[in-house]
């Protein structure tokens, strides 16, 4: 089977306030991966897919900017979304 990388990207500017996860960790389809406190509230950042966390390029205090790559995972195409 073929590796797909996936990136997940800051949806907005802020403080990186919380990381949920850790290098090599599993996650699941819209598991909070990290908090990114902005001026109005705190943004919790996820992503529809399942994996591997195989790059985290932030850590806790960091500032971050929209459309910058937070991790990178590795897509297990396993469905596991409900209704």
């Amino acid at each position: 089977m073929k590796q797909v990388i996936e990136a997940v990207y800051s949806p907005c500017h802020g403080e990186v306030e919380e990381v949920y996860v850790k290098l090599g960790a599993h996650v699941y389809e819209w598991e909070t991966l990290f908090a990114i406190k902005t001026v109005e509230q705190i943004e919790e950042v996820s992503i529809g897919v399942s994996g591997k966390i195989l790059k985290l390029t932030i850590q806790k205090g960091d500032i971050v900017k929209p459309d910058m790559i937070l991790a990178e995972l590795e897509d297990d195409f396993v469905i596991s979304g409900s209704d």
